[in-house]
């Protein structure tokens, strides 16, 4: 009989930053998201990126031996990918300013789903309503960044399950219909109908293996990786455009 396809973490998260790299370098070559075939092409592959990134969020808070480490491992680089975000967009460093979609990375919502998760484990001392008070602003403070409150409602919806993966897709399905309604309606048809592309992320998860990897530095290499590219897409953008911002 033949073998499963086995895929560990790192081999995984090597897809993801392949599929991160495409989709973000194909607003250097096709700024403005047109909907040619080609620009909708390579912004279909990115859409791998963004549910892989929340499986592995929610692997990493699981297995991870000091919680609070991580939360401010994350919380260093949302704020490095602040500025590395910007740049390579072209947006204002202000999250206030301009437009109220895509103002800062994906790091952000990233950090705020581990806070809650965290505060969940560890409850703060006040009564359970100001307790949900707090995670409501929490998640509503994501809604500025890269994918919104919907990366924080879609790992707080994965995480409690873990180990079922498809109660996991249906979570990713099921927040990204509503963050793609909005943006059908209030934002971009094309891209609203891209995110359909969220769903090749099931096959891939089919055949995660549950182990880590031998490299342990890609542990490290993501969290580098994310803002380093960022500033070449900036320093491309700048070099060919001009100081203009790509998400408009």
């Amino acid at each position: 009989m033949k073998e499963k396809l086995q895929l560990n973490a790192n081999a995984l998260k090597v897809i993801a930053i392949i599929a991160m790299t495409i989709d973000h370098f194909a607003d250097i070559f096709y700024p403005g998201f047109p909907t040619s075939p080609a620009p909708l092409a390579l912004h279909f592959i990115g859409r791998l990126t963004a549910p892989i990134m929340w499986f592995f969020v929610c692997e990493g808070y699981y297995y991870t031996r000091d919680a609070q480490k991580y939360l401010q491992r994350l919380g260093i680089f949302a704020i490095i990918s602040h500025f590395a975000y910007c740049f390579g967009f072209g947006i204002s460093l202000n999250p206030l300013e301009g437009g109220i979609f895509n103002r800062t990375s994906v790091m952000y919502p990233l950090f705020i789903a581990v806070l809650i998760l965290y505060l969940s484990d560890h409850p703060l001392p006040v009564a359970k309503w100001l307790q949900n008070v707090i995670f409501f602003l929490l998640v509503m403070s994501a809604f500025p960044a890269d994918w919104s409150c919907i990366a924080v409602l879609a790992i707080l919806g994965m995480y409690p399950r873990r180990g079922n993966l498809k109660g996991q897709m249906w979570q990713i399905i099921q927040w990204v219909f509503w963050y793609g309604l909005v943006s059908f309606l209030f934002v971009s048809k094309a891209y609203a109908l891209e995110l359909v592309g969220v769903l090749m992320v099931y096959p891939v998860l089919y055949f995660y293996n549950g182990e880590r990897g031998k490299a342990k530095w890609m542990k490290w290499f993501f969290y580098l990786y994310y803002p380093a590219h960022l500033i070449i897409l900036g320093i491309l953008r700048v070099m060919i455009y001009g100081d203009i911002n790509l998400t408009v």
